[in-house]
């Protein structure tokens, strides 16, 4: 029998902040509304968990060039570091930034949804680099990472959140280590998809023509502790954002 999609929000996932503690089950954080009341289709229903993950359909959304955005992300990441990506991605990326840090290194996947929690738990079973655990990405980790790889996160949540996952992205990176966005951007006008992007974003990404107006440095509450960098690709389509923490 199929699950209902209700079913799907409220299963638990696994948690190594509770998996060693089977009697002391820690409660999820709370399902934010704009992910309920705008994105339950893509991420928190049973048609969006089947349809979306797989990477040739990752690669339709991103117009061909899903391999290129992943190598791009990882390009700025180093072998051994430890990482942290703030929310789960559909496909192979995951898997992609682990094989990067290579085997000396450690990546955590952390969501804010049980639903993706448990999909991304179940990719990565196979890989004692990565862990996965339920986490907002508007809190601050407590241990510090080399590097943080944010995918495609952005576009997708309302410009108070984005700065507050700005904001705790930036303190949970060490002093010289890097926060990675890659993510939406403003396209060039001559760009052939331009009137498309509009459409989607105004139909199915309503919080992502904020990043077509406004720079990624600019959500941060406190930019001048990092130094900023950013490139585009594709016709300005796409943008890579690299925030380098300064030594306080």
């Amino acid at each position: 029998m199929r699950r209902s999609n209700q079913a799907l929000v409220d299963r638990p996932a696994p948690s190594p902040s509770s998996a060693g503690t089977p009697n002391r089950p820690v409660a999820p954080p709370p399902l934010p509304d704009y992910l309920r009341d705008t994105y339950t289709w893509a991420y928190l229903s049973d048609f969006g968990t089947r349809f979306f993950d797989h990477q040739l359909v990752v690669n339709t959304i991103l117009w061909g060039n899903a391999r290129r955005l992943i190598r791009w992300a990882c390009a700025a990441l180093r072998p051994g570091q430890t990482a942290l990506q703030p929310a789960a991605v559909y496909g192979s990326f995951s898997r992609d930034v682990a094989a990067t840090l290579g085997p000396q290194g450690q990546l955590t996947v952390c969501d804010v949804a049980p639903v993706q929690v448990a999909l991304t738990t179940r990719k990565v079973a196979d890989l004692s680099t990565v862990t996965v655990c339920l986490h907002d990405a508007t809190h601050p980790h407590d241990t510090p990472f080399d590097a943080v790889i944010c995918f495609f996160l952005l576009h997708e949540v309302p410009d108070p959140v984005k700065t507050a996952i700005v904001d705790a992205l930036l303190a949970s990176v060490k002093p010289g280590g890097s926060v990675i966005f890659v993510d939406y951007h403003q396209t060039a006008p001559w760009h052939p998809l331009r009137p498309v992007m509009a459409g989607v974003f105004r139909f199915l990404e309503p919080f992502a023509q904020a990043l077509c107006r406004r720079e990624i440095r600019d959500y941060a509450s406190n930019p001048q502790q990092a130094e900023w960098r950013k490139e585009t690709r594709f016709g300005g389509l796409y943008q890579r954002v690299i925030a380098t923490r300064l030594s306080a």
